[in-house]
């Protein structure tokens, strides 16, 4: 609409309904070609005269009419929908942004690929971990992949990023016996996985994302019902004759191969070997196990042919504070930080005994006071950075540059902090050995430092892909922790330490995993069979199918066929207390699992 001018009332023409009504009332008739009669072509003319009460017609509502000015669209209100009544749409929430649109028909190849996976599921992860998750989860990702391109979905970089990332970290249990490396990864590779079917980039989208199978597992099946239905309904006949194909070939395939197994004893051991060892007795384990893999595979595919939009998920920021009252709290914390390096360096630089002097402690007792606390001081620092950004100035180019300045200034001087926590973690394991927990939370500061690095370069660069880098980052972590055997590790450097000053602790080394065989295959005797005699026994017990053997399992077996383990006896219940006292600290317990 456009403005009215002000005169409009007066120059505004009269509709033709007004004027009946006021040439009426005077007693005229309109005159013969009016605007009346020449406006309505080929109708009547009107009466001559009408009843003076016709004067008393309705007169039109008031603010409407042509003889009104029309108020401009910029001054109108917006209408306001009633929500309540059934035709009003009210505005978008949080639930409807989230709402993927329903994902077309389930297709055949998606069907097989979910029957595929169950029936994996139940005939090879009976019998423990190993190569067997990576076999099952190919025909998953192949569902997926089917669904995806069934939904008119393309293969995008991030999407490939995820999805290699996940078969990646999922052959860590099969080269890897310990069994807590093999969990994380195990949990990772589910979290890229279903980052690499929601597609999500933003924090919210990245951190429920990871878990976003969990709301597709109802979904999926219900789709995958629908789709079973439907074509059993159109295909009877050609469910009949695929059941027949099937059975025929399951027949042939037990017939000739039972012939072949007792003509030939290789290849009866062969088969056995190939073949999965089902029983009776575990058949409800083997059913849970098919159901959860076809529960699994369906949610996949129908999240990749319709994912939760986590993205939708919005944080806002919160209310931007003044320079002053912003900056001033950061700027005190950093030059506590700068204060605590300088004495980091100092103490870096030769006054490290001077220091020990002066408080009494022992290098490991100043090793084991300072780590824990500065592990701490880095989490809480990336929790203060998270706060500042969600509170900082925002109002042009000179804020932008004091965030940056305050919060990278922060950001560098806390990777010195963990510098310092990491070296204080070494003289730690020089005097005490390398543990499972010690090297835990080394790794988790070492991840945290390069968060912070990430942080960083985000401040320089634009922070719209940290959320991913940061999750690559966790995945990459614990790739690189899977493969380098942190049992394996502990192992080694226990073994190094006893090179050097005649301390071990046999009994924390028999503990670990088979990945922890070739390094305690080193040690002289007696020290070498009392530390291997638990894992010859229990490998010498398992009787685990190929498909659920790791490569460090299958290495130890090697290792301890070829030399054997002696039996000492009571000896070796004597063995290792010679490190009772490590430097003189904790004379009465030597052992710190910490």
């Amino acid at each position: 609409m456009s403005d009215q001018p002000s005169d409009a009332p007066s120059r505004s023409e009269t509709s033709p309904e007004s004027r009946d009504a006021v040439e009426s009332a005077s007693g005229s008739a309109p005159e013969p070609g009016s605007g009346v009669a020449s406006g309505r072509p080929g109708r009547a003319e009107a009466p001559a005269k009408t009843p003076a009460r016709a004067s008393t017609r309705s007169v039109p509502p008031q603010n409407d009419g042509p003889d009104v000015p029309k108020v401009p669209a910029y001054l109108q209100k917006p209408p306001r929908p009633d929500v309540w009544l059934r035709g009003g749409q009210p505005p978008p929430g949080v639930l409807s942004r989230l709402r993927p649109p329903p994902p077309p028909a389930i297709g055949p190849a998606t069907l097989w690929s979910a029957l595929a996976t169950a029936l994996l599921c139940a005939l090879l992860l009976g019998d423990g971990v190993g190569l067997n998750l990576l076999i099952v989860a190919v025909p998953a990702a192949l569902g997926a992949f089917f669904a995806a391109r069934s939904a008119g979905r393309r293969l995008r970089p991030w999407t490939a990023v995820w999805a290699v990332g996940g078969l990646a970290l999922l052959t860590i249990p099969a080269l890897r016996e310990a069994g807590w490396p093999v969990f994380l990864a195990v949990v990772s590779a589910l979290a890229l996985g279903s980052l690499a079917l929601h597609g999500s980039r933003s924090w919210p989208g990245v951190l429920l994302g990871s878990l976003g199978l969990l709301p597709s597992a109802a979904a999926g099946a219900r789709w995958g019902w629908h789709g079973v239905r439907a074509r059993a309904d159109d295909s009877r006949g050609r469910v009949r004759s695929v059941a027949r194909t099937t059975a025929v070939a399951v027949v042939l395939l037990v017939v000739f191969g039972a012939l072949f197994a007792s003509a030939d004893a290789a290849f009866a051991e062969l088969l056995g070997s190939l073949t999965p060892d089902v029983s009776v007795g575990d058949s409800p384990w083997r059913v849970f196990l098919f159901a959860l893999g076809l529960l699994g595979a369906l949610a996949a595919a129908h999240s990749a042919a319709a994912p939760v939009r986590w993205d939708g998920i919005t944080v806002r920021p919160g209310k931007p504070r003044s320079r002053g009252e912003w900056a001033l709290p950061l700027i005190v914390l950093n030059l506590l930080f700068a204060a605590f390096v300088v004495l980091q360096l100092v103490v870096l630089l030769g006054g490290y005994d001077k220091v020990l002097e002066e408080t009494g402690l022992l290098p490991a007792e100043y090793a084991r006071q300072g780590f824990w606390q500065l592990l701490w001081a880095t989490v809480l620092t990336l929790v203060v950075i998270a706060l500042a950004l969600r509170w900082a100035p925002r109002g042009g180019p000179g804020d932008r540059t004091l965030v940056r300045s305050v919060l990278g200034a922060l950001c560098v001087l806390t990777l010195v902090v963990v510098a310092s926590a990491l070296r204080r973690m070494d003289l730690y394991v020089d005097a005490f050995g390398l543990t499972r927990l010690r090297i835990s939370v080394a790794a988790v500061e070492l991840w945290l430092g390069v968060v912070l690095v990430l942080i960083l370069a985000a401040g320089i660069f634009g922070a719209r892909l940290l959320p991913r880098a940061i999750a690559v980052s966790a995945a990459a972590g614990v790739l690189v922790f899977g493969l380098v055997s942190p049992d394996g590790l502990i192992a080694e450097q226990n073994v190094q330490r006893y090179g050097s000053d005649r301390t071990i602790d046999i009994d924390y080394l028999k503990g670990l995993s088979a990945d922890a065989v070739p390094a305690l295959n080193t040690l002289p005797e007696p020290l070498r069979s009392c530390a291997l005699e638990n894992f010859q026994r229990d490998l010498a017990a398992a009787d685990a199918p190929w498909y659920s053997i790791s490569w460090g399992e299958a290495r130890a077996q090697d290792i301890l066929e070829k030399n054997a383990v002696q039996n000492h006896g009571t000896e070796c219940y004597g063995l290792g207390q010679e490190a009772d006292e490590r430097e003189g600290y904790e004379e009465e317990d030597s052992y710190d699992p910490y």
